[in-house]
């Protein structure tokens, strides 16, 4: 369901990839069968190959129940975004192409596709 570019998650691997990245993360939990999450996941593509500024990273709730709860995941598609190993904001439901652009830029410092295009 993940691009090359986008990180699937496992309780191994969420802290080097996550909480030791050098990078903001946007972790979108996940579940195979949920609509909303397969609707996304074209968008969260895009945004993985477009901006370098930000991660992108799936972690399926199915598999890593203790993870989503950790993290407070009642509800998915949730997408929790991490910068230097800390949560720095948290949206819930599909959202289209451009709330995400403008979600990772207030809330990681990258900038956002739209205003980018603008300037």
């Amino acid at each position: 369901m993940a691009s090359e570019q986008i990180v699937e998650l496992t309780k191994e691997n969420f802290e080097t990839e996550v909480l030791q990245s050098d990078k903001p993360v946007l972790v979108d939990f996940w579940a195979e069968w949920c609509g909303p999450c397969r609707m996304v996941a074209p968008v969260l593509n895009e945004i993985a190959q477009e901006n370098s500024n930000v991660r992108i990273a799936k972690l399926n709730v199915d598999h890593e129940q203790e993870l989503a709860m950790n993290y407070g995941v009642q509800s998915i598609p949730t997408f929790v975004l991490f910068s230097k190993g800390e949560v720095a904001g948290r949206m819930i439901g599909a959202m289209p192409k451009a709330s995400f652009e403008t979600f990772i830029a207030e809330h990681a410092g990258a900038p956002a596709k739209s205003d980018t295009a603008l300037a």
